[in-house]
């Protein structure tokens, strides 16, 4: 019986598959052109076929034919018939035709329009932005497979009005993180940096992607914590054909790949897996208190604890490893299942790549007196040395999806580990706080990973007028910063080296970060005619519920009866045989510390929030979208402060908003759009900003300081657009928009006596106005034989403005030098003055070859605000230029891809430095990335 079962079983899935192989298939999706939603129940035929079929509640439709070149003949009752030619198929593969149908105007006789077959999805992309609710762009997965991108990060650079920042971070429109957010399938995702609002691209193979769509005004369904953007990321659900596909590519950087003076130390076996094996993992137990050695009793405890812990202190010089390497594999197949369709996606990744900053810097400066006859910057700490890192990326997904007549299920597992090991030889020397020179050496591990469930549904009536779609999905992060070691010796007149309370004893530092995030949400679309056109009626609710639990164990080197001396530079000869602590000489550095209640906090966070929206057309040529948006904020914190005040279960904000948002859209003639939005929006404090915890960075020597006191930003935006639409994926749009911030959340510098020390905190009101055009236009209005060459273009203008409070004013003018003018305003924290995106790309479909040129740049832009004696930290415009070549090659050019890439052809660098009025500037952060060659090959089975 099993047997049997099992034969039918193996039956069932595989003889569609070998079916497939003889035969071939044509799929896509029908919608209105005016509305660009989907039409159920149209009549799909090919001339000289028999078969038939129909579309479904999502428009979809599918046809298995034999090998050939046919005429389908696309018809539904009030629509215009539609034939399209030269449909191609070819055995075993599937041939993509989306189409859009125009209402019919009660002509007395019928309409036939006839087109060639195009698999253009580009061309559905800018249908979507043309007909969406909101202002969009979007990339589709057709353009992302023939630019040759292995990742989304490589990918959306050609996205209108998005930039990449540190190579895997959107950010929309020259706003930063917190006002830009990444979602997956249309629900939030924490990322590898829990503290961050958008999710790292590059963890995404390009693979299962159907299309990346950045959202950049408001609407009721859409979240409310977000300005600038939200980037959705939406993978494919029922693959059309079987395919297995694998890439590879290697990265090679002529100043950080086989450098003999790389900087590393010894890990563990598994860090090329992305995970410590638990070399690292703390000796004792968290909450043990090591006792000191003065009582005698105490001394063998001591030396057994000391000796416990890894004696590994100091980095090592040696040849950097092999070049950057990444290896991805994706399944996809579509199944029949009970007379439905099955949808099966696989995604398994692999990234390993290192960075040698080689000279970085790091510096700390503030004004000098009223009095000082110089207005140059003091130094009050500078760091010069080499920096190595190794980060390894490995990522796993695997998606199922039924889809019945009128339901679809899917279910994605996720799960992203990722191990980062840094290692530093630096020198630092201090000033103002003290003045020494000293020697340093850090061994720095981050281990994080994601793990993801999502589970959906979407259910249609028998009409497809009423669409019920939910999502539930719950995810934990975790990250672990495993014994942090930083090592400083002082160097003195002599050029010896000296451990020294002075400049600070030994450390070793463990954190620990668990996140428990649960989204569960359900929108129902309900159509319906108004004003005698068609119409839709959107609602819903969501509830997210975050928790966190953060801790720190923080331990030193100290010293008893040895000479301090005695190491001579050498990290690692601090806890060896000769020097660690002896119990019974009593003599020898040890280990001391104990868990810091004041940096421990668990805190959580409830959104629940409910929306009403709807469309409508009171014109012809007019539509209008209404909504609504309520939302319940909740956020409670326990912990401890550095006063050993305690916070139990503290509610520090709990608000209800309502956020209304308004879409308006005029197309006065055919492809063109005059477009207006208004909509409220907010941006909240993290986890880590509303909390007492105090964070330090053992590499810049700075450190981030919690603030309970921060309330959440509200931003009224106003859009308005104008916007043009053509054939073969072109367009071009002129835009302006206005955001009003109340209470922006801002980095500042903390206080005079504390240059280094960082903390966020609410400013006045702010105004920010913008304009940006955008543009995908080829060339063949010049020649035809231009038409494969193609130009991406978006580019803003932005002035931001914002009023100082009185402390802030006040403080910059008792530091103000003879003839300089303090203003009242001054830019907003984060916000670029100018954002400059373009691309022009080069493709012939018959070769399967793809140039492309693309350029970005952010101005000048304020990254800390300063206070009083410490001056405004401005990041410098990074001219990024970056080329891809790709060629497919194989069968008939569709099998496999090669591809070449340069990163960074301009070998700009990185830089943050101090401004001030008659100054010279100084070095913030510095960091040279380099050029980054690379090449890769992806085939599909």
């Amino acid at each position: 019986m099993n047997k049997h079962y099992f034969i039918l079983l193996l039956m069932t899935i595989v003889s569609p598959i070998v079916l497939f192989a003889q035969s071939g298939r044509i799929y896509g999706v029908i919608k209105d052109e005016s509305l660009n939603t989907p039409l159920v129940g149209v009549s799909v035929a090919v001339i000289g076929v028999s078969k038939a079929a129909s579309s479904d509640f999502e428009g979809d439709y599918t046809l298995e034919v034999a090998p050939g070149t046919y005429k389908m003949v696309f018809s539904y009752v009030g629509y215009v018939t539609k034939e399209v030619t030269d449909v191609k198929v070819e055995s075993g593969k599937a041939t993509h035709v989306d189409i859009t149908l125009l209402p019919s105007s009660d002509q007395l006789e019928e309409v036939v329009v006839s087109v060639s077959a195009r698999t253009n999805t580009e061309q559905s992309i800018l249908n979507m932005q043309k007909n969406a609710g909101v202002v969009m762009d979007g990339l589709s997965s057709q353009a992302i497979q023939r630019s040759g991108a292995s990742n989304i990060a490589s990918a959306v650079r050609v996205v209108p009005g998005v930039s990449v920042q540190d190579g895997k971070y959107l950010y929309v429109r020259g706003l930063g993180d917190r006002y830009t957010k990444s979602i997956l399938n249309g629900v939030d995702i924490p990322g590898l940096d829990p503290d961050k609002n958008t999710v790292q691209m590059d963890i995404f193979p390009t693979g299962v992607l159907e299309n990346i769509v950045v959202m950049k005004s408001a609407s009721a369904e859409l979240p409310a914590d977000f300005t600038g953007g939200v980037v959705d990321i939406v993978t494919k659900d029922i693959p059309a054909q079987k395919q297995l596909g694998v890439s590879l590519s290697l990265g090679y950087n002529p100043h950080m790949h086989f450098q003999d003076n790389f900087v590393s130390y010894k890990g563990s076996s598994t860090d090329v897996f992305g995970f410590d094996n638990g070399v690292r993992k703390l000796p004792i137990s968290k909450g043990y208190n090591i006792p000191n050695p003065v009582s005698a009793d105490n001394r063998p405890i001591v030396e057994d604890v000391t000796k416990s812990f890894s004696p590994l202190l100091g980095a090592e010089r040696k040849t950097s490893s092999i070049p950057d390497f990444s290896l991805g594999v994706d399944f996809s197949n579509q199944y029949n299942l009970w007379g439905n369709k099955l949808g099966l996606i696989g995604v398994l990744n692999y990234k390993k790549t290192t960075l040698f900053y080689e000279g970085y810097q790091n510096g700390i400066y503030q004004k000098p007196n009223q009095s000082d006859a110089s207005s140059e910057l003091r130094a009050d700490r500078t760091s010069e040395g080499d920096l190595g890192e190794q980060n390894v990326l490995l990522s796993g997904m695997v998606g199922l999806n039924y889809k019945t007549a009128r339901s679809k299920y899917a279910l994605n597992f996720l799960h992203i580990q990722n191990g980062e090991s840094r290692s530093a030889i630096f020198d630092q020397i201090t000033r103002i706080a003290n003045s020494n020179n000293t020697y340093k050496h850090l061994l720095d591990y981050s281990q994080r990973s994601i793990s993801n469930i999502l589970l959906s549904g979407k259910h249609s009536n028998e009409s497809a007028n009423f669409i019920t779609e939910w999502k539930v999905s719950p995810s934990l992060a975790k990250v672990n910063d495993q014994d942090v070691r930083l090592t400083t010796f002082v160097v003195d007149p002599a050029g010896n080296y000296v451990i020294s309370t002075d400049a600070g004893l030994p450390m070793r530092i463990w954190r620990a970060l668990e996140e428990f995030n649960t989204i569960g949400k359900v929108d129902f679309t309900k159509k319906l005619q108004l004003f005698d056109r068609e119409a839709s009626v959107k609602f819903g609710g969501l509830y997210s519920y975050k928790q966190r639990d953060y801790a720190i164990n923080n331990y030193t080197v100290n010293y008893r009866n040895v000479n301090l001396a005695a190491p001579n530079g050498d990290p690692n000869a601090i806890l060896n045989e000769e020097n660690i602590y002896d119990a019974t000489r009593d003599g020898g550095f040890y280990m001391q510390g104990q868990f810091e209640a004041a940096n421990t906090f668990d805190a959580s966070q409830h959104t629940a929030s409910v929306y009403a929206s709807a469309e409508f057309k009171p014109w012809d040529k007019f539509r209008t979208i209404i909504g609504l948006r309520g939302e319940q904020y909740i956020s409670f914190f326990t912990g401890q402060n550095i006063d050993r005040v305690r916070y139990d279960n503290v509610k520090t904000i709990n608000t209800f908003d309502l956020f209304p948002s308004l879409n308006l859209i005029y197309s006065p003639v055919a492809n063109h759009n005059l477009r207006g939005s208004y909509s409220r929006t907010t941006a909240r404090p993290s986890f880590k900003e509303l909390s007492v915890v105090q964070i330090y960075d053992p590499l810049t020597d700075t450190r981030f300081l919690g603030n309970l006191e921060l309330v959440p930003t509200y931003i009224n935006n106003v859009d308005l657009r104008y916007e043009i639409f053509g054939d073969q994926a072109q367009m071009v749009a002129l835009s302006g928009f206005y955001k009003r911030f109340e209470n922006p959340i801002e980095l500042q510098a903390f206080s005079d006596a504390l240059p280094n020390n960082i903390i966020a905190r609410n400013s006045n009101t702010a105004n920010v106005f913008g304009v940006e055009v955008e543009a995908r236009k080829n060339f063949g209005f010049l020649m035809e034989e231009l038409q494969n060459l193609n130009l991406n273009l978006n580019a803003s203008i932005v002035k931001s403005e914002i009023e100082m409070g009185d402390n802030e004013y006040n403080s910059r003018l008792s530091f103000a030098r003879e003839g300089e003018v303090i203003e009242r305003t001054r830019e907003l924290q984060g916000q670029s003055p100018y954002l400059i995106n373009a691309g022009l790309s080069y493709n012939t479909a018959d070769k399967g070859f793809e140039a492309g040129v693309f350029y970005n740049v952010q101005g000048k832009t304020l990254q800390l605000i300063g206070f009083s004696r410490n001056s405004d930290v401005y990041m410098k415009p990074f001219n990024s230029l970056n080329v891809n070549l790709s060629k497919k090659v194989g069968r008939d050019m569709t099998a496999g891809v090669i591809s070449l890439k340069i990163d960074n052809l301009l070998d700009s660098r990185r830089v943050s430095v101090y401004e001030a009025y008659m100054a010279a500037d100084q070095i913030y952060q510095q960091r040279a990335p380099r050029r980054t060659f690379s090449v890769g090959y992806s085939y599909n089975f």
